[in-house]
């Protein structure tokens, strides 16, 4: 499985995996009781600090929220940072909107009709 991962995703999980051990580091969080927290063993903390792309996403996102990092999770794919998708899409924006046909005969009603219908 390791093979079949491009070399740039497997930087960026080692780079997030070493940012991990950094944090957890940091906060002076020794990894029996980062694993606790996490509901982890310490050998998945292990997987997940050295980048182990077997490591389950779930697992990650675990330690993420035990460091108070969780919130940053849901930014990775938004949309509003995806620059090629914007660019993708605003190349189909359609150059002319046309109002959508009437399907059937408008009954439209006055102001004046609409009073009179309180009972």
């Amino acid at each position: 499985m390791g093979a079949a991962l491009p070399i740039p995703a497997r930087r960026a999980l080692h780079k997030l995996g070493a940012d991990i051990r950094d944090a957890r580091r940091r906060r002076r969080i020794p990894t029996t009781i980062m694993a606790e927290r996490a509901s982890i063993s310490r050998t998945t903390l292990n997987k997940i600090e050295k980048g182990d792309p077997a490591a389950a996403a779930g697992h990650y996102a675990s330690v993420l929220f035990v460091l108070g990092m969780a919130d940053r999770l849901g930014d990775l794919a938004d949309v509003r940072m995806d620059s090629v998708g914007l660019v993708l899409e605003e190349e189909r924006l359609p150059q002319r909107i046309r109002r959508p046909r009437r399907t059937g005969p408008r009954t439209a009603r006055r102001p004046d009709d609409l009073s009179s219908d309180k009972s």
